[in-house]
């Protein structure tokens, strides 16, 4: 049985969760997982996975310690009138509204979209995911702030279908 991307993004949830733990580390099925949460001395949080021993660490960049102790958005019911669709969040992870800091913002309220337009990404694990649209309106509500902690199923945009 191999870990699956999901698997390993649940993982990580149940441990940022698990305010009682500093560091863990597992190991199952040649998959090393460790994660330590950063002090304010050091810069942030550190991931390290490994395969089996033919393969060499890899360590992503330090994160903000801000990003570490940051408590998830609140998962406020959100409500759709009728012709409206809510976007939701297909994974937990943090949701951006932009490509990258600076960049003007895939989608502001009020603005068109087709349905294969990207109207946010969630990044887990320094994988970025596309969120499309899936139906083409404009935009009604945005219910989460940029680079939000958002969790699975999570409302992430409103939008009134055409």
């Amino acid at each position: 049985m191999e870990l699956t991307h999901k698997d390993v993004a649940s993982i990580l949830a149940i441990i940022d969760g698990a305010q009682h733990l500093d560091e863990i580390e597992l190991t199952f099925s040649g998959l090393r997982l460790h994660v330590r949460r950063g002090s304010a001395g050091d810069g942030g949080a550190r991931f390290a996975q490994s395969a089996p021993a033919a393969v060499p660490q890899v360590q992503a960049q330090p994160q903000p310690q801000a990003a570490v102790q940051a408590a998830p958005a609140p998962l406020v019911a959100a409500q759709a009138a009728e012709g409206e669709v809510i976007i939701r969040a297909p994974m937990l992870g943090t949701f951006y509204r932009a490509s990258s800091p600076g960049e003007k913002a895939f989608v502001e309220v009020g603005q068109k979209v087709k349905a294969h337009d990207s109207v946010g990404v969630i990044e887990v694990m320094k994988l970025f995911n596309s969120i499309q649209a899936g139906v083409d309106g404009t935009v009604v509500r945005i219910e989460v702030e940029n680079a939000s902690l958002v969790e699975f199923d999570q409302a992430l945009i409103v939008i009134a279908k055409d």
